[in-house]
């Protein structure tokens, strides 16, 4: 006699649903822990909204969420969580760790927060093939890199003003998972930049001195392919 199942598919996708959601609550775990002066626990709880986002796409197409918890729309669900944890929290973040020109964190924060409205407004966000157009307004990856490589102020201002620019503009970057031009490479390499991440947020400010170059190398890769499909692989998939 066959086992019946713990979960039937219905509560399989509500329960996915409360998982994706979740990234919020890690997302505001985050700000309280950097707000509280523990910055390590605060780039770990960012660390942990970004493996919710990286997972619930994937078990979400598995489970087929949207034809089995249909109440609930896991699109547009994913869209505010990833808006809180990818733009709200860290430009929070930067404020709070005092990232930002002095004087200047009200116009530095608010070109952030609108530009990554916009970007998640985009109804060209993501295209057949799974590349974002513009900057997809990562900057739960862009706060920790510039915190932890220690970068002054002025790349700092450079890097918010050209990747806010970007985040309307039609350059396309890899969506890492779905992508399946060079798949497996783009894999391994946010698979090892996650992991020098990963170590060095936990040993936060003292962590391995080989890791940081990783921070600087992985999203060199990025740019490049970035690059090759927007201006010499139009068609390429």
């Amino acid at each position: 006699m066959a086992q019946e199942p713990v979960f039937t598919q219905s509560q399989k996708g509500f329960l996915l649903h409360a998982f994706t959601a979740s990234g919020a609550i890690a997302g505001l775990l985050s700000l309280s822990a950097v707000m509280n002066g523990h910055i390590r626990a605060g780039l770990i709880w960012l660390i942990i909204c970004q493996l919710i986002d990286g997972l619930d796409g994937p078990l979400a197409r598995r489970i087929d969420i949207a034809i089995h918890a249909p109440q609930i729309n896991g699109h547009i669900l994913d869209l505010v969580v990833d808006y809180v944890t990818c733009v709200v929290v860290p430009v929070a973040l930067f404020v709070e760790l005092n990232m930002l020109p002095k004087g200047q964190e009200f116009w530095f924060a608010a070109l952030i927060i609108f530009t990554g409205a916009l970007w998640f407004a985009r109804t060209d966000q993501e295209t057949d093939d799974h590349w974002f157009n513009g900057f997809p307004a990562a900057w739960n990856i862009v706060v920790p890199t510039l915190l932890i490589l220690d970068t002054d102020k002025g790349i700092k201002e450079l890097s918010i003003l050209f990747l806010c620019g970007l985040s309307l503009s039609k350059v396309q970057f890899p969506h890492i998972l779905r992508v399946t031009k060079f798949r497996k490479i783009t894999i391994l390499v946010a698979f090892i930049y996650f992991i020098a991440l990963l170590l060095l947020s936990a040993q936060f400010p003292n962590g391995p001195m080989w890791a940081k170059p990783i921070l600087v190398i992985a999203p060199l890769y990025i740019v490049a392919l970035s690059v090759w499909k927007t201006w010499f692989a139009k068609e390429s998939k």
